[in-house]
């Protein structure tokens, strides 16, 4: 397992700070017990979703230069799907442009559709004749994503890649993974992208000598981990 990147550290080291990420004992939706959680829901101040928002416009800006077939293909849009993600896509709209040069549209949904004024469902810029990236914040089944998905579809976008805060990297229920599935129906590997795996997180406890959570983490691994 590499080392770990700055602005990935930093991102572990201030999700830590506030709870956003915990070692430890947690049930997912799954049932399956998890020794680690993560909720990008409590990264809600100025500094970390500059934190947050810094680290997905440095993983999208390393996979659009990265050579060979793993690269992520050029866009126009970033998409946020409501409501955690439109926050999320738009600070990083802003940064990369800031911070990497990179112009891009900014587009999300609403839960309800508007029958009054612009009225419908799609807000931002129009997603129709354009190559569109969804931003998500973990992916386990991928639900949340094939809606938004289906939804850009509709809206006549075509879907080129997700980034995503954290990739579980773990099977589902038929024994396959999901980012697998996905990549291969966006076009293949390298479509969907992290900025953490579930092997940063034990590089980042290996670096920091926390035995017991490194054991929990990798038994999961052995476990529930998509083997390569």
């Amino acid at each position: 397992m590499s080392a770990l990147e700055a602005y990935q550290t930093q991102l572990v080291d201030d999700s830590l700070s506030v709870g956003a990420l915990k070692f430890g004992s947690f049930t997912l939706k799954s049932g399956r017990i998890s020794p680690y959680f993560f909720n990008a829901g409590l990264i809600s101040t100025g500094p970390l979703l500059n934190s947050l928002c810094s680290a997905y416009a440095h993983a999208i800006a390393k996979a659009l230069t990265r050579p060979g077939p793993t690269q992520l293909p050029k866009f126009d849009v970033i998409f946020g799907p409501a409501y955690k993600g439109i926050s999320l896509a738009a600070i990083t709209a802003v940064l990369l442009h800031t911070q990497h040069g990179t112009d891009v549209g900014f587009a999300y949904d609403r839960k309800e559709v508007k029958d009054h004024g612009e009225g419908g469902r799609m807000v931002g810029v129009p997603v129709a004749g354009k190559r569109v990236l969804i931003l998500d914040d973990v992916m386990t089944a991928g639900t949340a994503v094939r809606g938004a998905l289906d939804m850009i579809r509709e809206a006549g976008g075509d879907v080129v890649g997700v980034i995503m805060a954290l990739d579980r990297e773990e099977i589902g229920r038929e024994g396959g993974s999901a980012v697998k599935e996905l990549e291969k129906e966006l076009g293949g590997e390298g479509r969907v992208q992290a900025i953490l795996r579930m092997r940063d997180l034990i590089a980042w406890l290996k670096d920091k000598e926390r035995h017991e959570d490194i054991a929990n983490m990798q038994a999961y691994w052995e476990q529930y981990g998509v083997k390569e």
